[in-house]
């Protein structure tokens, strides 16, 4: 199969055009290939979009709602082959691909009802017969990039919005997870959204991605990725005075206090840790544990650990599915090494996985580092793979000094049963989703999705802060005294 781009409501292949393998992390199957675009493409794509988005946004919001409430009840109807689509091409464990899917169709509805809020203000004029108030207005064309690790939630959080608000978008997915993409451009047609409305051009970012933010006719880049990444768009975008939002990367804590309920801790530790083989920008990569409960914790960890399925996520009975690719592998063994050199204990894992099935896709072994400290660098660096390091603390003091000493800012968690200090956590760690007595996965769309220092730059996606980023305040006043009346000059006292 080959995925072409979508542009203009139809599915378009430039004569010459190169593709390259889409392949299952999994098994090493080739399951499509997909086309390499260059600036030309995004060109046209931007051309059609900034052609439907003069009539779009003429569209009353709560219509164009009606489009996502129907593009909502498409992939409720699809959801199960979407999510064997996404586990194929991803690695994540099935029902880890419903539950992506899930959080789509849960958008859709959720930004179809803010077509009927997408809320302004009244306000006091200071003069008399003069009406004040502001209004959202649609930006125009939008570019939104999103990574491979979640192949259409993080694209929902970014497109559904921009759809109610009135905007044409262009969306460039991972190269690495193009197969939902293609799926939801299916969807998109089937659900009669104008042809557009939405195109999704297929290619690299440094072809693709630089040519969509160095675009004077797309003023807005929404971006997830790596905090490197993100920086040179940040700052390509800054030289093009766009408004960028960037969600960037995390080195996530959970803290575990010396009250904790264990087995709770330790459950929402290893589903943190290892959900989508550690694949998230919100996992979990430090447990922050306090020295009177550390050996238990330490203890029972190894013993979840041991029972972990590792192998292909179609398999419903696995637990832990791969790594996208052979580079990530490589990585995350690095980090290993690196561990190692600094003097942290290896206690279980720190190898790339071999033998039988293993050959066939990228598997890594779930990996607990115990006597690492806050200064090391596999305590400090992102990894993103299944590996946690388990760091000492002597006081709730100490945790939330240690948690809040790096520089991500996206997701923290605290066991505790001391409400107190629950309290006090949510206020005084520094991150953007604060859990109590659970992971530091798990966020929901109706709330902000993002993080402080190096994991944004103060946007979100998902819940009504998204609308942010894809609107404009207009503010507007009306006089209605037939008479010019000059604003702080003639409503001196």
């Amino acid at each position: 199969m080959k995925l072409t781009n979508f542009v203009n409501g139809e599915f378009r292949q430039e004569a010459g055009a190169d593709f390259v393998p889409v392949i299952n992390p999994a098994t090493g199957e080739e399951l499509a290939a997909v086309q390499r675009s260059t600036a030309l493409d995004v060109e046209e794509a931007v051309k059609a979009a900034k052609a439907a988005q003069k009539k779009w946004a003429l569209v009353p919001a709560p219509k164009r709602a009606d489009y996502l409430y129907e593009i909502g009840r498409l992939m409720k109807q699809k959801k199960e082959q979407l999510a064997a689509v996404l586990t194929k091409e991803m690695g994540k464990v099935i029902e880890e691909g419903r539950g992506e899917v899930q959080e789509g169709i849960d958008m859709a509805f959720y930004m179809a009802g803010e077509g009927r809020r997408l809320f302004g203000e009244t306000t006091p004029s200071e003069l008399a017969d003069k009406f004040a108030m502001s209004v959202r207005a649609p930006i125009g064309v939008v570019g939104l990039i999103t990574p491979w690790n979640f192949p259409v939630a993080i694209a929902t959080w970014k497109s559904f919005p921009a759809i109610v608000a009135g905007n044409a978008f262009i969306w460039k997915p991972a190269t690495e997870t193009p197969m939902m993409a293609y799926e939801m451009a299916k969807i998109f047609k089937e659900a009669g959204l104008p042809d557009g409305v939405a195109n999704i051009v297929f290619g690299s970012g440094s072809e693709v991605g630089t040519a969509m933010i160095e675009h004077r006719d797309i003023r807005v880049i929404s971006f997830t990725g790596s905090t490197d990444t993100g920086r040179k768009v940040a700052e390509l975008g800054g030289r093009h005075l766009k408004k960028v939002s960037l969600e960037m990367g995390g080195k996530n804590a959970v803290i575990v206090m010396d009250d904790a309920d264990l087995d709770l801790a330790v459950d929402g530790i290893l589903w943190s840790a290892f959900g989508t083989a550690g694949q998230r920008c919100t996992a979990c990569s430090r447990v922050i544990v306090h020295r009177d409960v550390k050996e238990q914790l330490q203890q029972r960890l190894l013993e979840k650990m041991d029972k972990l399925t590792i192998g292909d996520g179609m398999d419903e009975s696995v637990k832990v599915g791969p790594v996208i690719n052979k580079k990530a592998l490589e990585k995350i063994h690095s980090y290993i090494e690196i561990g190692q050199e600094e003097g942290a204990e290896l206690v279980r894992g720190g190898e790339i996985l071999t033998g039988g099935h293993y050959d066939k896709g990228n598997y890594y072994a779930p990996t607990l580092f115990s006597g690492v400290t806050s200064e090391m660098r596999i305590a400090q660096e992102e990894i993103f793979g299944p590996v946690i390091s388990l760091i000492e603390v002597a006081s709730f003091e100490e945790a939330i000094e240690v948690n809040n000493g790096v520089i991500y800012g996206l997701s923290s968690s605290i066991f505790t049963a001391d409400v107190n200090r629950a309290f006090k956590a949510q206020r005084d760690l520094d991150t953007g989703i604060v859990y109590i007595n659970a992971g530091t996965t798990g966020a929901e769309i109706h709330l902000p999705f993002g993080g402080t220092k190096g994991t944004g730059n103060g946007h979100r996606d998902s819940g009504v802060a998204a609308i942010d980023v894809f609107t404009e305040w207009k503010s507007i006043y009306v006089d209605f005294s037939g008479k010019l009346q000059r604003a702080q000059i003639d409503n001196e006292a």
